[in-house]
């Protein structure tokens, strides 16, 4: 009992940011899903909702080198309190927008490339904000929590964004935002404190100076590195998937869109699950092949399941075996990352991984969705034999036939990449 309150006491500061971090996080996604559901109402395009994403996306590949230069520079406490209060007035502007009828698709375009732009400065400082409040022998623990945090997120925020859009429109889900927001606002300005180093307070170089040595820190050490760019990879195939996905459930008899929401949710319980793996799991003897293990049992099992099945339960057992271990993966690459990286050049090198670990994420969607539309359906029309028996028949079928691609893809992908990674080994030994 003396000793749990002795590690409660040690982690107080990480609860409370974590804990009100995770709220706000469940109120901005709760209003972007919300928005999401208000432009398809106007507009009925599913690009033009997905370009809501490509525009939080945009800033957040492009500018991240240099925000991590900000974060390194400045005050971390400082840079995301006005970093939450930006992103709040964008929301309450949205809100008087709405409430006038004034509200317009590009007011919302406008609007989440600003709140990509403070995220893409808030996160490498939160990030090494945590690394200061936590002690080193919690990261593995702490870092379960956070993705079992990130997990229950994507869980509920459709769900309640979509029970509150339809009870009272987006006036609720904006009010829910904002409230989340002035928790965790007061919360992390009177009741968190994260310590300023020495070496934090020498780093006076200009910001091309600073994400300039992000960049030679990561080409100095290829194990991050390469860890960062296997990611990449990864983030490619996975995007690719995530087009593809309602491409071969809605069109297929067994499917639609209840099936596909079901199926989807199937990937955040396996990420809870996997959450609660990380956190109570032994120390691993090498985490970098903890990482590529993890992705290979991943793409190697979820994709092949649903190219080969037309059920919508082996449609749910390949998202549970695809994601379950991603939370893992996450996990032991930021305790790599924690332990490695000297802490006044934290925020600079994660936001050079950022840049180089996510920009496949839009190319990926692109990539699938062309991939569907314009090769594999119109290939799999009219035929027999061994490939109707394999992928099915009718619209559909080419979308499995994508999941077979990227399944062998992504499995000899993780092959290639684990050969070359056998000479890296890190332990926190």
């Amino acid at each position: 009992m003396g000793k749990n309150k002795i590690n409660n006491h040690k982690l107080r500061d990480f609860y409370i940011l974590w804990i009100t971090q995770s709220l706000s996080q469940l109120g901005s996604a709760i209003t972007s899903f919300a928005l999401t559901l208000w432009l398809y109402e106007k507009t009925g395009s599913a690009l033009g909702t997905a370009a809501l994403t490509i525009c939080t996306y945009a800033p957040y590949v492009v500018m991240s080198i240099f925000a991590g230069a900000v974060s390194d520079k400045f005050d971390k406490k400082k840079i995301m309190l006005i970093c939450d209060a930006l992103a709040a007035a964008g929301t309450i502007v949205i809100f008087i927008l709405y409430r006038n009828d004034n509200l317009r698709v590009w007011h919302l375009y406008l609007i989440n490339v600003l709140s990509g732009l403070m995220n893409t400065v808030q996160q490498p400082a939160s990030e090494v904000a945590y690394t200061k409040i936590i002690p080193k022998e919690y990261y593995q623990k702490t870092g379960g929590l956070q993705s079992l945090s990130r997990s229950l997120v994507s869980i509920g925020n459709p769900v309640i964004a979509a029970a509150l859009y339809g009870l009272a429109g987006l006036d609720a889900a904006v009010a829910v935002d904002l409230a989340s927001f002035a928790i965790t606002f007061v919360a992390l300005m009177f009741f968190v404190k994260i310590p300023e180093t020495k070496d934090e307070q020498k780093n006076d170089g200009n910001v091309l100076k600073l994400a300039k040595e992000g960049i030679v820190y990561l080409k100095e050490n290829p194990m991050i590195f390469y860890v960062i760019l296997f990611m990449s990879g990864v983030n490619f195939i996975a995007s690719a998937f995530d087009a593809t996905l309602p491409a071969l459930i809605i069109p297929n008899p067994r499917g639609g869109n209840t099936i596909l929401g079901i199926v989807s949710s199937c990937s955040g319980i396996a990420m809870v699950v996997g959450s609660i793996l990380a956190t109570v799991m032994p120390k691993p003897k090498n985490r970098v092949r903890i990482v590529y293990l993890s992705m290979l049992f991943s793409l190697a099992t979820e994709n092949f399941f649903l190219a080969f099945s037309r059920s919508p339960v082996i449609w749910c057992i390949g998202q549970v075996l695809g994601w379950i271990f991603v939370p893992v993966m996450s996990t032991n690459q930021n305790v790599i990352m924690r332990n490695s990286i000297p802490e006044n050049l934290q925020g600079r090198v994660y936001a050079c991984r950022n840049t180089f670990q996510f920009f496949t994420i839009p190319l990926g969607l692109l990539f699938g969705g062309f991939m569907v539309d314009d090769v594999c359906e119109p290939f799999m029309v009219g035929k027999e034999g061994m490939l109707s028996l394999l992928f099915g028949t009718g619209k559909g079928s080419g979308a499995a036939l994508m999941m077979f691609i990227l399944g062998v893809a992504g499995t000899l992908y993780c092959l290639l990449f684990a050969n070359r990674m056998r000479k890296y080994h890190y332990s926190d030994n």
